[in-house]
């Protein structure tokens, strides 16, 4: 968990649910996977059990607000390829996040 997320990292993350009302969120991680494209945009996060789960918006086969759980995406392994953390983001608004990305709505 510390390799994907290290304490300095998530030691900043709002609890689940304190962005709720907040139009253009803060964005405190992304991780992506390089062979399919997918992206998550953590806003929000707690630790629950042994895990991190995150609240945000993830783009995929759709994009949506969800939850996923760091476990979860350091457990993805194809020939040696993971997940991996943006190491150079710095907090800012989601809309910023997705037009830097190249994949604003609009």
């Amino acid at each position: 968990m510390l390799e994907l997320l290290p304490y300095q990292n998530r030691k900043h993350l709002p609890n689940i649910g304190d962005q709720k009302d907040v139009k253009d969120p803060i964005v405190y991680a992304i991780f992506r996977f390089p062979l399919s494209g997918w992206s998550w945009f953590a806003t929000e996060g707690e630790v629950r059990d042994q895990d991190i789960c995150f609240f945000g918006y993830v783009v995929g086969l759709e994009r949506e607000w969800g939850y996923f759980c760091l476990n979860e995406l350091e457990s993805v392994d194809i020939n040696g390829i993971n997940v991996c953390r943006d190491r150079d983001h710095v907090p800012r608004p989601l809309s910023e996040c997705l037009e830097e990305s190249g994949l604003n709505e609009n």
